[in-house]
């Protein structure tokens, strides 16, 4: 059977084939009587519009493009709040009518390979996931002029909208239970120091321990278990007293349980242990983890909404959500 045409629904509704193509590209230069008719006849006849026809009217593809900055150890890839951002967005775009291509950009070739996609008109919008400092996509991908938004604020002088979660709070939060139940020796497991969410995390906690007596005890992770567990050996080994960890996820906290398991600390007897993220894992940690829920979904699904109002003329507000300390038996 031949797929139906735009001829072929005017002739049905009765009406010329401009006012056909202006109703089913979403114009509302037609009277409601002729949008009734047309939409009827697009019904019975299981009307499809061309895709390639259609972005020559509108001058847009109905495609997003979620850009992925993933170092080359692929560490957002092996994080399950990606997977997360991921299933949010995508469904709050899709229900919108945009189809989303996913792009990982790791590398420079990559960079070259993405910036080529967009530039060459194939996607209507950006919206960029865990971007690092140094990263130099986001200002190339600025000049090129097209809505864009950030799931995370960015640290590069790029102006770029963007929503994110309370990390400042959030943290603060998580040190100020440690101080709560009279911890005296906190140390802090921050995450790559090139990403704002380490950034507010790593300044909350040095803030919050500031006028209190006690110093800070700091180890460099990159929100991997590996990296967590390695850290927290050497936060035993310069502090062997110390009886608090705050870790700026909840991957690197569950590194920190194991290597305090290894080095025979009861946690929280000897060693209190908080996490931050709230992912499923935390619930199954031995013992159950304390940690921060940042609603990485509400997040997600806040910048997917942004640019869709971006893509309409719409404003270019920030959007920060709030953080909530969830206390289980690590702490």
């Amino acid at each position: 059977m031949k797929r139906p045409t735009l001829e072929a629904v005017a002739a049905r509704a009765g009406v010329s084939k401009s006012s056909v193509s202006r109703v089913v590209n979403g114009q509302d230069t037609v009277t409601p009587e002729i949008r009734e008719l047309v939409l009827r006849a697009v019904q019975e006849l299981g009307y499809v519009p061309n895709p390639a026809a259609r972005s020559l009217v509108t001058q847009r593809t109905d495609a997003i493009a979620m850009i992925v900055s993933d170092p080359p150890a692929g560490l957002v890839s092996d994080d399950p709040m990606f997977s997360a951002v991921v299933r949010a967005a995508s469904r709050e775009l899709e229900t919108a009518g945009k189809q989303v291509v996913l792009m990982i950009a790791g590398s420079a070739e990559s960079h070259r390979r993405v910036q080529r996609f967009v530039s060459a008109g194939h996607v209507d919008g950006v919206m960029l996931v865990s971007m690092h400092g140094a990263d130099p996509l986001p200002a190339a991908l600025a000049r090129l002029g097209l809505p864009m938004v950030s799931h995370g604020r960015l640290t590069m002088p790029v102006d770029v909208p963007f929503a994110d979660n309370d990390n400042l709070g959030g943290a603060t939060q998580a040190v100020r239970h440690l101080l709560d139940r009279g911890r005296r020796r906190i140390a802090t497991i921050s995450g790559p120091l090139d990403m704002p969410a380490s950034q507010d995390r790593l300044t909350a906690y040095r803030d919050t321990l500031r006028g209190t007596g006690r110093r800070s005890i700091v180890a460099i992770g990159d929100f991997t278990r590996a990296s967590g567990a390695e850290a927290m050996r050497q936060l035993l080994q310069d502090d062997p007293a110390l009886d608090a960890v705050f870790a700026a996820n909840d991957l690197m906290a569950v590194g920190a349980l194991r290597a305090l398991r290894e080095a025979g600390r009861r946690v929280p007897d000897d060693v209190a242990v908080v996490g931050y993220d709230d992912i499923e894992a935390a619930l199954y940690t031995d013992p159950p983890l304390t940690t921060v829920r940042s609603p990485m979904d509400e997040q997600a699904a806040a910048s997917a909404r942004l640019l869709l109002g971006l893509l309409e003329g719409g404003p270019a507000d920030p959007v920060i959500l709030p953080a909530e300390l969830v206390v289980r038996e690590s702490a």
